[in-house]
């Protein structure tokens, strides 16, 4: 997308300070076209010399989409995630098998690997997007862990996320987490 459409979508977005509104006024960009853009203003920031300007990146960020996948719940599980830079570009896929597990802790296995996966890649910044209301919204604090079982995967993975010096998670509908659901699934079918 050419530098002259990005630069009206950020004004119209600064102007209502609404994303809602800036997609109804910008209808022939997706909403998440518009959230790309918006993500690489953020991660930009303008440096300016004595004799030219000049644009420099913030450190490395990553956004990752992950799934976890339980046949039988508890039953044979798999995981997957997608790890691509900012451009969209596809840098890790991750499938592994994990043996018997709930839907849930292979969700949290597959935040868990993603995160160690990313911090190893050198990423400082991360936005991560789940289909897992539950695991984003415990993330975020919305939801308290009522599960045993899940206590320490959430801790450890709260505890990874305090490295990155900042990071957003977001739930997404399933049908947006094709591609980290298949590896998920590919993981359990190649197990057997």
């Amino acid at each position: 997308m050419d530098n002259s459409l990005k630069h009206k979508i950020l004004k119209d977005l600064s102007e209502t300070l609404d994303f809602m509104e800036t997609i109804k006024k910008n209808p022939q960009f997706s909403r998440d076209v518009i959230r790309d853009i918006l993500i690489e203003a953020s991660i930009h920031f303008i440096c300016k010399d004595t004799k030219k300007s000049r644009l420099s990146y913030n450190p490395l960020h990553l956004t990752i989409n992950i799934d976890g996948a339980s046949r039988g719940n508890p039953g044979m599980s798999g995981i997957g995630a997608v790890i691509k830079d900012i451009k969209g570009n596809v840098i890790k896929k991750i499938s592994k098998f994990i043996g018997i597990a709930t839907n849930n802790s292979a969700e949290y296995q597959a935040l868990i690997l993603a995160l160690e996966t990313a911090k190893k890649l050198g990423a400082e910044e991360i936005s991560l997007y789940a289909d897992s209301e539950l695991l984003v919204k415990q993330i975020k604090g919305e939801y308290k862990i009522k599960s045993e079982g899940l206590k320490p995967l959430y801790h450890k993975a709260v505890n990874i996320l305090k490295d990155f010096k900042s990071y957003g998670i977001m739930h997404i509908k399933r049908e947006k987490n094709k591609e980290a659901d298949e590896l998920a699934n590919q993981a359990i079918d190649e197990s057997c």
